[in-house]
């Protein structure tokens, strides 16, 4: 198992971080090692690149990453109650800006943009990147 581990360099390299990068966010708790080499090295699953491309993609969106660290890590992480919730609280948004005042018009609809995308990710996060 060990052969499909890899050393923070090289998970930095797939991932297109700098290895500091890999090491706030495994201080942040965003990553976790797998294992540890013979030397001490941090080992990491090849899993963990489409992990750090998620973190940088919310963190694009304006997410914050103790934000971020927070909803990865949660045990029983109710994600579809919550999404259930954002799509509601996104209709209602949706609702409110079509009825809004033109000056307030735009910033609404900005608002819900953000929004709906922000859900479009999460329903595209696949169940492993989720820590234990």
């Amino acid at each position: 198992m060990p052969d499909q581990l890899m050393r923070i360099g090289q998970l930095a390299t797939d991932a297109g971080v700098t290895t500091r990068t890999v090491d706030h966010y495994t201080r942040l708790g965003l990553l976790m090692p797998a294992d540890r080499s013979g030397g001490g090295y941090r080992l990491y699953k090849p899993s963990d690149v489409d992990r750090i491309a998620l973190i940088r993609e919310l963190e694009a969106h304006g997410v914050s990453l103790d934000d971020i660290a927070a909803a990865l890590t949660a045990p029983g992480t109710g994600l579809p109650e919550a999404l259930n919730r954002l799509t509601d609280d996104l209709h209602a948004l949706q609702a409110a800006a079509d009825s809004a005042a033109p000056e307030a018009h735009g910033l609404l609809t900005a608002i819900s943009a953000r929004v709906h995308s922000l859900v479009n990710l999460a329903l595209h996060i696949p169940p492993d990147l989720f820590l234990p």
